[in-house]
């Protein structure tokens, strides 16, 4: 895909039947206030609505955001529909109540990082910005 131009595009999404979504909201508003694009796709999303929203939209990374215990399920779910649609550069960063032993295992399926509760709003901001594709200078 190349280098966006303009600034970090990132989907926030909450995969399967979890209907809590006051943590994606969140970090939504906080990427949103540190001047990323953020496109919040609402709840109940299955793998393939997050990745087409993410492809249509051109993003540069996915937060994932999950309380159900479904993380390991869906997340690689997401990974995988990457994968197969030659999007792998779309960073995939995750959150929620994500058991600490799970952690390495959702990692090693690719997804970059987990924030688990207790993280910061700026400490996710500078992790975005620190690892999603960055902005092509204007």
């Amino acid at each position: 895909m190349g280098v966006a131009a303009g600034p970090i595009r990132v989907v926030v999404a909450k995969p399967g039947l979890d209907g809590h979504d006051r943590g994606a909201k969140v970090i939504a508003r906080a990427l949103r206030d540190a001047g990323m694009e953020v496109i919040y796709t609402g709840l109940h999303q299955t793998p393939e609505q997050i990745v087409d929203t993410a492809l249509q939209e051109d993003a540069d990374a996915i937060g994932l955001s999950i309380l159900s215990g479904a993380h390991n399920t869906l997340f690689a779910a997401v990974i995988e529909l990457l994968r197969e649609r030659d999007a792998e550069d779309i960073l995939v960063f995750g959150g929620g109540i994500i058991p600490e032993g799970d952690i390495p295992l959702l990692k090693e399926k690719g997804v970059a990082e987990i924030f688990t509760p207790g993280a910061t709003t700026a400490s996710i901001v500078d992790w975005v910005r620190a690892n999603a594709r960055q902005p092509a200078e204007a």
